[in-house]
């Protein structure tokens, strides 16, 4: 292996000692990736856009405050940014056509909070269509390939940024989550992926797709990563009005390994046909793990668990309607000038989107139309509640509910596309904790077939702090963490 292939895969903990220490710098660390990047994305397609020139400015600038004595946490650390967070500096597509080009006049709050702590950006990841998928195949600019096997998908939405922290072309990344699409992603690519709770983290700049769901959170290389990036993120922002005013904790204080006293639960719920026996048998393996460490077991129920795909396939779609129809091609964006303005709405919004998005702004339109919103949409928002409510009753009894994080490993590319349905299945583990709000972390547990396999941990909302303790006494137990994809030359 060589030098530049050992520190492309050091995680945010390894580089801030070497950084600190001036072992080696900013700028020969953000090389050190670009290179990565220049050999490896032409085969994985991870980035939208690469911004070499910025990453560069940013990293002599964290060279100086390091050498200052000034450095924060996340300085002179090597960034990729999913491409539904604006940027001032690189265009922001959400990997649609009608967005190409398009270049933000603001930044994301996350981003801005990343740019205090001088972290460098080296660019802007790939995404299904303003992220709706489960494969980042719906991206108009060519889908995303998982660095264990070329041949499949990374997972979706956030199969960009996933794919380039497991294949050493960043040290962490940014997503966003609105059913799965950061803990997905990471399972299939063998990396650590948080959705934090609803409110969290400022969506301030993040292009909207259910704005009731969407949440950003990060994917790293360890569970200590991700406690270090949502501390930079996390917080109240008066931009976004759902954002929390809760104090964010001092999430890697509270990483402990032992898990004495944490009550686990279990739920029958997840029990579900089509799980693979690989999957199943990594997932059984780390529970029994946890027993090891200290945790008791107890089963929970959850009983409308099975609601929450076809409840969340009315309601993302619907907000997604709403929040689609400002791409018209009036005020930025794409515009195929015709004879009438009703023509040019319909001219650039049926160049402009593809089959996916399209599918889902029909499927919302219906469901919030006459004589349709109360028997769909209201009907949905009824069972959304008795979802959260199992999660509320299931939390008087535990600490956290543990399931795999997908039933499947990662699929082959174009194995499911023809088939929506069977797509939409691959977030079915993921999807209820989008729906009750609450935070999740997928963390590697095994392989099948020599593939990833992830463990999901769910948590009371706001209580980050304790699914991230259980997934880091569980990573320290396990080598996962340090088992990397080997790519072709």
């Amino acid at each position: 292996m060589s030098t530049d292939a050992v520190v492309t895969n050091w995680s945010i903990a390894t580089a801030r000692r070497a950084l600190d220490a001036r072992t080696i710098s900013a700028r020969e660390l953000t090389d050190a990736h670009l290179a990565r990047i220049a050999a490896y994305d032409g085969q994985l397609h991870c980035y939208l856009n690469i911004m070499g020139e910025t990453a560069i400015v940013q990293a002599a600038e964290a060279d100086r405050l390091i050498g200052a004595g000034s450095a924060s946490p996340l300085t002179g650390i090597p960034v990729t940014l999913k491409d539904v967070l604006c940027t001032v500096d690189a265009p922001t597509t959400a990997a649609s056509r009608i967005l190409a080009g398009y270049r933000s006049p603001y930044d994301a709050t996350v981003v801005a909070r990343l740019r205090a702590q001088r972290a460098v950006f080296l660019g802007k990841s790939n995404t299904d269509e303003f992220a709706m998928g489960s494969s980042t195949e719906n991206s108009a600019f060519g889908p995303t390939h998982n660095p264990w096997a070329l041949d499949r998908v990374p997972g979706g939405s956030s199969g960009g940024p996933a794919a380039a922290v497991a294949a050493g072309l960043a040290t962490v990344g940014l997503g966003s989550d609105t059913g799965g699409s950061i803990r997905q992603p990471a399972g299939f690519c063998g990396v650590v992926g948080l959705k934090p709770t609803y409110g969290r983290v400022s969506r301030y700049g993040l292009i909207a797709f259910a704005s009731s769901l969407d949440q950003i959170g990060p994917f790293a290389r360890t569970v200590e990563d991700a406690a270090i990036v949502l501390a930079a993120i996390a917080g109240h922002d008066p931009a976004d009005a759902t954002s929390s005013p809760l104090p964010v904790p001092d999430y890697q204080a509270g990483l402990r390994e032992d898990l004495t006293g944490i009550r686990i639960g279990i739920a029958a719920e997840y029990a579900v046909d089509g799980m693979e026996p690989g999957v199943q048998n990594s997932v059984d393996r780390a529970v029994d793990r946890l027993r090891a460490l200290g945790a008791e077991l107890v089963p929970v129920s959850l009983p409308h668990t099975k609601y929450a795909l076809p409840t969340y396939y009315i309601t993302a779609p619907a907000e997604a309607s709403a929040n689609l129809a400002r791409f018209d091609g009036v005020k930025y964006g794409l515009n195929v000038a015709s004879a009438t303005l009703r023509e040019t709405y319909e001219r650039t919004r049926g160049e402009g989107f593809g089959a996916e998005v399209k599918r889902r702004i029909m499927l919302g339109t219906y469901a919030l139309s006459s004589g349709y919103y109360d028997a769909y949409y209201v009907k949905a928002q009824k069972v959304r509640t008795l979802i959260k409510q199992d999660f509320d009753d299931a939390f008087t009894k535990v600490d956290a509910i543990v399931a795999p994080t997908s039933p499947t490993v990662a699929f082959p590319l174009g194995a499911r596309t023809a088939d929506p349905y069977q797509m939409y299945l691959a977030d079915v583990f993921t999807i209820p904790a989008n729906m009750a709000g609450i935070p999740g972390i997928a963390v590697p547990c095994g392989f099948s077939d020599g593939l990833p396999v992830s463990l999901q941990i769910l948590g009371r909302s706001f209580d980050e702090a304790t699914i991230l303790r259980i997934a880091h006494a569980y990573e320290r137990s396990e080598p996962w963490s340090q088992v990397h994809p080997s790519l072709p030359a």
